[in-house]
């Protein structure tokens, strides 16, 4: 075997052409529901300003502190590779002043995103996500919708046995509280938990919460829990949502260590298994509302809620479980060129044969 001149960089792969038909059959059930529930594609550009995911997703958040790729401009612009797609998505709304527009705007888009972490299964530097939106409106309908239409995509993908781990984070008020429980419940055992635990201690206890190591797991999982400290208004949203899922008999579960790891969500926070994997804690899709995020901004404060799923772990579950994807079509016709006079006509006609669809 020759020696290897160059490979991908660490953690990015290339996208094969036996690989291609799972890309195309996403593609395509995602803009097939999109066009359903009448939700428009939006392409936001892969750099933004650094400073909209160090206001919207904290700064001691793990991606902003260690996993985002950025860059200064010749011009002294500094910029991020966007590491998710949901604060783009707000600052296109504030940006063209859709808050004027008919509400609520709905949009979706699909593209790579970058986080410079440690590549594993299903954890990439350079992966893909689709994800969709809903902004102007803070009514759990839209919430209920939004988990609706995660599920039956992922069921057209051919993905069986999900199920919605949902929880409510409260607004930031509700949290006041429950960080203050949480900083006492954990100064008794946070010297035995991992260093990014002891860190978060510090910065962000909830933070604790969306740890995935053992060790931690169990401290947690005595931990006070959120829905004790939420006031009465974010109880009844989160009471209506459970209302719509049992309505549309989505299977869910109660989970009150479901935090996510972003400083922008509030209130209903989600995700979704296939729940013989859920034990190894990877998500096909996520998400959650978040309410807070346009006044992290510097705007006025805009209800929304969104979610998005990453293709590659996706068509990995597609994988294991044999989903069906379309195959290439087998020819009607073989054209057998003998002769370089064969090969200029056989050109011709095989555009004849293009422009009558055979």
């Amino acid at each position: 075997m020759p020696k290897q001149l160059f490979a991908t960089p660490t953690g990015m792969h290339d996208i094969l052409p036996e690989d291609s038909p799972y890309w195309e059959k996403v593609r395509q059930i995602v803009f097939e529901l999109a066009k359903f529930y009448d939700f428009g594609f939006i392409q936001t550009p892969i750099l933004e300003p650094q400073t909209i995911f160090e206001r919207t997703l904290g700064l001691s958040s793990d991606v902003v502190e260690k996993e985002m790729y950025t860059l200064k401009t010749k011009g002294g612009d500094e910029l991020a590779l966007r590491p998710e797609g949901t604060a783009p998505i707000m600052r296109a709304y504030l940006q063209h002043g859709w808050e004027a527009a008919p509400q609520p705007v709905k949009v979706f888009y699909l593209g790579p995103m970058f986080r410079h972490e440690k590549p594993q299964a299903g954890r990439l530097r350079q992966f893909h996500q689709f994800g969709f939106e809903t902004l102007g409106s803070e009514d759990p309908v839209v919430d209920a919708q939004l988990i609706q239409l995660a599920m039956a995509l992922l069921g057209d993908l051919g993905l069986k046995g999900l199920i919605c781990e949902v929880n409510s984070l409260g607004d930031k008020v509700c949290r006041i509280k429950y960080r203050a429980a949480l900083k006492d419940y954990f100064r008794y055992h946070i010297k035995k938990m991992c260093h990014n635990c002891q860190r978060r201690f510090k910065n962000n206890p909830l933070r604790i919460l969306d740890c995935k190591e053992e060790k931690c797991r169990e401290v947690i999982a005595k931990s006070p829990q959120i829905l004790d400290f939420i006031c009465d208004d974010c109880r009844g949203h989160f009471k209506k949502l459970l209302e719509f899922l049992d309505e549309l008999n989505i299977p869910y579960l109660l989970n009150p260590h479901l935090v996510r790891g972003l400083d922008y969500y509030s209130r209903t926070v989600f995700e979704i298994y296939a729940e013989e994997r859920r034990a190894a804690q990877s998500a096909l899709v996520s998400g959650g509302r978040y309410d807070g995020l346009a006044e992290l901004l510097g705007a006025k404060n805009v209800p929304a809620c969104g979610w998005a799923g990453g293709i590659e772990r996706i068509i990995a579950e597609m994988k294991e479980v044999k989903a069906r994807v379309p195959q290439r079509p087998q020819p009607k016709v073989f054209l057998v060129q003998l002769g370089d006079l064969a090969k200029k006509k056989s050109l011709k006609i095989l555009e004849e044969f293009r422009e009558n669809d055979i």
